[in-house]
């Protein structure tokens, strides 16, 4: 019996020093960008603890980009596509979970085989659609393909067949149409599964670079990604202090929002998991 704990515990101990070497790999590129952006230019490669500290880093990378426009470029684009998102991917699923149609089961799978295909291997034909629609350089171009979320319809169908067919029932008995049956009953118990997608989504397409890359010219249209590349591809030498700042201030708001909403994203995921 001792022998068992003995080794239950050093197996515990293994898996904790790996989980903790793991997240010291994990943190040591932010933690770097950190260091380089509060300090001269002269300490980006020079660990010095009474190193001068300066934000004049965010406001020389701030004036060098219009990273304003940046920024609302990709709030704008965010907010476009969550919100087309949840409401082609509720329907979708809803129809998925409670209706009985003809060709149900194979239209079902063809969503499914789209969770095994990588968007790049669709960014001819997407480009090739948008040329055709003549939406190129747009916000709309960049987040229409992804606005009908395979991910998200798979997720919400497996949420609302947990739904108990008694409350169909009693909502159909009280008048309620397929809409209102949505929208009170299913909508509601939901909310746990759509604030994890939400966040999913988010991040996904705050962090998204090569289809906005591809499909962009302009900076009207460049979201955060794409303006920081651009910003940091220059001629005349790299200054890793203005890149880093610029490196923050546009994951500063994921890492906020990750900050704030930790145990509502991870407890949303347990509660919202395949059942």
């Amino acid at each position: 019996m001792s022998a068992a704990l003995e080794s239950r515990g050093l197996g515990r101990g293994i898996e904790t020093c790996g989980a903790w070497l793991l997240a010291v790999i994990w943190i040591l590129p932010l933690v770097y960008a950190a260091w380089t952006a509060v300090h001269p230019t002269a300490y980006s490669a020079h660990f010095v603890l009474d190193a001068p500290l300066t934000a004049d880093n965010f406001a020389r990378a701030w004036d060098a980009a219009p990273f304003a426009r940046f920024f609302l470029n990709t709030v704008l684009l965010v907010s476009m596509t969550l919100a087309a998102q949840l409401v082609l991917c509720t329907l979708a699923a809803y129809a998925f979970a409670r209706f009985a149609f003809f060709g149900r089961e194979v239209m079902f799978l063809l969503v499914l085989v789209q969770l095994m295909i990588m968007p790049d291997v669709l960014i001819v034909e997407n480009y090739r659609t948008m040329n055709a629609l003549g939406i190129v350089d747009s916000i709309l171009a960049i987040g229409l393909p992804y606005m009908a979320s395979a991910f998200g319809i798979f997720l919400l169908r497996q949420t609302f067949k947990t739904v108990p067919a008694e409350l169909d029932d009693a909502a159909r008995v009280e008048g309620a149409n397929f809409l209102q049956l949505l929208w009170k009953v299913y909508v509601p118990l939901a909310r746990p599964t759509y604030i994890a997608y939400g966040l999913v989504s988010v991040s996904y397409h705050w962090n998204n670079f090569l289809w906005p890359l591809i499909i962009t010219n302009s900076v009207t249209t460049r979201p955060i990604t794409v303006g920081l590349q651009v910003f940091s591809s220059v001629d005349q030498g790299i200054d890793w202090s203005i890149i880093t700042a610029a490196t923050l201030m546009t994951s500063a708001p994921l890492l906020v929002a990750f900050l704030l909403f930790q145990r509502q994203f991870v407890q949303s995921f347990m509660r919202a998991g395949i059942r």
